[in-house]
């Protein structure tokens, strides 16, 4: 080989390292390229899928109804409205662009852009002349630097509808969806939060069944922007809640709030309760307790307010526990309503203590003592029973226990097993202390004395159906425990309880045309771990009629100020209430077959005096002046409170007279939270 041959060979050796290098590049290149797609396509794929989607894919939510809750005649108690709400780019309203009496752009020859104007004055005009708010509130909004302001929440959709079809530049609407009440029950139903959710009472309890299932609509962006659903894409329906049906009866859950807060108002007492129940089924057809809150505004809403103090507060009952002590003596010790029993001159020295009666009761029947409500007499019975007795009945009677009525924050109450007893404990709950129960243990254990001594568990949610009016669950009534024989229960109606009210404490409590048996309680409260500061609960429980019991009701008042006996304080709140829902509720008088006295009468006389119905319900008037024969031509709707009557009180008429009547709204409009 020649020296010639060298330099070629050099020059092929750099070429070579040359393509090498390019070889390498490529290599390294298409490397990273595959990396690339495996990590587009493999590592990352779900990543990449979604920056794909939101370029041509949006999901639509479409908000679930939310279910409904009725009362027993299936009238709506709680329902889901829709509210608009209005919103606003101030920048935008202030350079809206304008357009000629055609519609056609009108363009600034200057910059060849469309001309635009400063509308906010046209539009504060609008809305305040739509919404009612003063014009500069709206201007003072459009002209902040904020790129969105609220110019209305949650208006009605009625209300609304000029303003949506009023196309604005830089103005747009949201639909939402409100909770509207009918504003009885409160601390029953309970309210939801500003996203629709449950946050107290049923509607926090049945959150879930209540909410639904809200629907979903997908669709996919042509490069022009325009939408259309995906074909194959699956597109999800909305599915409203269930409809939850109550046992309560709205009509006589309004009067018993309505006399309970007559109640507070004239004894300037802390609080109320008052518990309607059918005692054959264990049915509660009201539940109302005082201080309430506006159910449609949520700012009046606070827990004080909104605690159903029916099931969550327990008390020392005082004489209304001597249920107890009569059904020990009269099965246990066969004790006779006629038989003599010595009340010690109204005073008991017991373990360096005294018990006392309100009068100093010397011999008496023991009819007599129930009648009075001695408690030395009780403390004496309770004593002859022995303990283990009377802590057996007390618990059979269901004190100490949930009664099973379902609702959250139910209180068992308290009662001390029998070895934390200590000597005075079986005198004292005799009569009603050193015992814890609520109002709805103390209302179902008269229920069961009513019911033939049989003990029924108390429930208000009758029935939750889907959106096909398919039951989804239900409650049936349900025997608890015989508590006493039907002999003894009805015994201790007829012999006891029926004269407290006949001729004892709670005359107060009687019904016209009606027989009822019941018991008074008027317990000292103990303040600061003392008795000494006189602080009260006063309260009455009975059941009616007497020779075949359906329905028990409960009357609580909480440290009353004004006066403090029970004979003075709950038992006329009962007398009252029972006599408007048997006037106003037709399920009662069928169930009872009522035919008062004064309903006789009515009906042998051609004129009637025309009532007062000035400040009545419309319902409740149509329904008293029906029982009277009359007839109500309303000025208004219905659901209004009167204000005015054609034909002033007292004035006779003929039966068949049409009495006009003025009604104003009381009641709370359509208000949104």
């Amino acid at each position: 080989m020649s020296d010639r041959d060298f330099p070629e060979r050099e020059g092929d050796a750099e070429f070579a390292k040359r393509l090498g290098i390019v070889v390498l590049l490529f290599i390294a290149f298409l490397g990273a390229i595959i990396a690339m797609l495996l990590n587009i396509q493999v590592v990352n794929v779900r990543k990449y899928q979604e920056k794909a989607e939101k370029q041509y894919v949006r999901v639509v939510t479409e908000k679930a109804p939310r279910g409904v809750i009725l009362d027993r005649q299936g009238r709506m108690l709680a329902e889901t409205v829709e509210t608009i709400s209005f919103y606003a780019d101030p920048e935008k309203v202030r350079h809206t662009p304008l357009v000629d009496e055609k519609g056609k752009a009108v363009i600034d020859k200057k910059n060849r852009k469309q001309k635009t104007f400063d509308n906010s004055r046209e539009v504060a005009a609008l809305f305040s002349e739509k919404l009612g708010k003063s014009r500069r509130e709206y201007l003072k909004k459009l002209r902040r630097g904020k790129r969105v302001v609220v110019l209305g929440r949650k208006i009605p959709a009625a209300q609304a509808l000029p303003l949506m079809q009023t196309p604005i530049h830089g103005v747009w609407s949201d639909r939402e969806q409100q909770r509207y009440y009918l504003n009885v029950a409160a601390q029953v139903i309970g309210v939801t939060d500003s996203k629709n959710s449950g946050i107290s009472g049923l509607e926090l309890q049945f959150d879930r069944e209540l909410k639904g299932r809200d629907g979903s609509r997908i669709f996919q962006r042509l490069a022009t922007g325009k939408k259309y659903p995906a074909p194959d894409a699956l597109q999800q329906e909305p599915r409203k809640g269930h409809t939850v049906q109550l046992t309560l009866d709205a009509d006589i859950q309004s009067i018993v709030e309505d006399e309970l807060a007559v109640a507070v108002g004239t004894f300037k007492a802390n609080a109320a309760t008052g518990i309607v129940l059918d005692v054959r089924t264990g049915e509660i057809l009201a539940m109302a307790n005082n201080p309430t809150f506006d159910l449609n505004h949520r700012v009046t809403w606070t827990p004080e307010k909104a605690r159903n103090r029916s099931v969550t507060d327990s008390f020392e009952p005082g004489s209304t526990f001597k249920l107890v002590m009569a059904a020990t003596a009269t099965e246990v010790l066969k004790r006779r309503a006629e038989d003599n029993v010595f009340a010690h001159n109204g005073v008991l020295p017991l373990y360096g203590l005294r018990i006392r009666d309100h009068e100093p009761y010397g011999t008496i029947t023991f009819r007599e003592a129930i009648m009075h409500s001695s408690n030395v007499v009780a403390a004496k019975t309770a004593m002859e029973t022995g303990k283990k007795t009377f802590y057996s009945y007390t618990k059979k009677f269901g004190f100490g226990s949930k009664t099973g009525v379902g609702l959250t924050g139910e209180s068992q109450g308290k009662v001390r097993s029998l070895k934390n007893w200590d000597r005075t404990t079986l005198p004292w709950m005799g009569y009603g202390y050193q015992v814890m129960v609520t109002p709805l243990q103390i209302l179902q254990a008269y229920a069961a004395v009513a019911n033939d001594g049989v003990l029924m568990r108390p429930y208000i949610v009758r029935r939750i159906s889907d959106g096909e009016d398919r039951t989804v669950r239900e409650n049936q009534p349900q025997k608890v425990r015989e508590v006493v024989s039907a002999a003894t229960a009805r015994y201790m109606g007829r012999e006891y309880f029926k004269a407290v009210v006949d001729s004892g404490t709670a005359r107060t409590a009687a019904i016209p045309g009606m027989s009822v048996a019941g018991k008074t309680g008027t317990a000292r409260r103990a303040t600061g771990g003392s008795y000494a500061n006189a602080v009260y609960v006063s309260s009455f429980v009975g059941y009616f009629p007497v020779e075949s019991p359906r329905y028990a009701m409960i009357v609580l008042v909480e440290e009353p100020r004004t006066a403090y006996y029970a004979a003075t304080v709950a038992a006329p709140v009962f007398s009252k209430i029972s006599t408007r829902i048997l006037a106003c509720s037709e399920e009662l008088q069928k169930n009872l077959a009522f035919r008062s006295p004064e309903q006789g009468l009515l009906d042998s006389t051609k004129t009637v005096a025309v009532p007062e119905l000035k400040g009545m319900k419309g319902r409740d008037a149509q329904r008293v002046l029906k029982w009277l024969g009359l007839e109500m031509e309303p000025g208004g709707g219905i659901d209004g409170v009167v204000i005015s009557q054609s034909v002033p009180p007292g004035t006779k008429v003929e039966k068949t007279r049409v009495i006009r009547v003025g009604l104003s709204s009381k009641t709370p409009k359509r208000a949104f939270l």
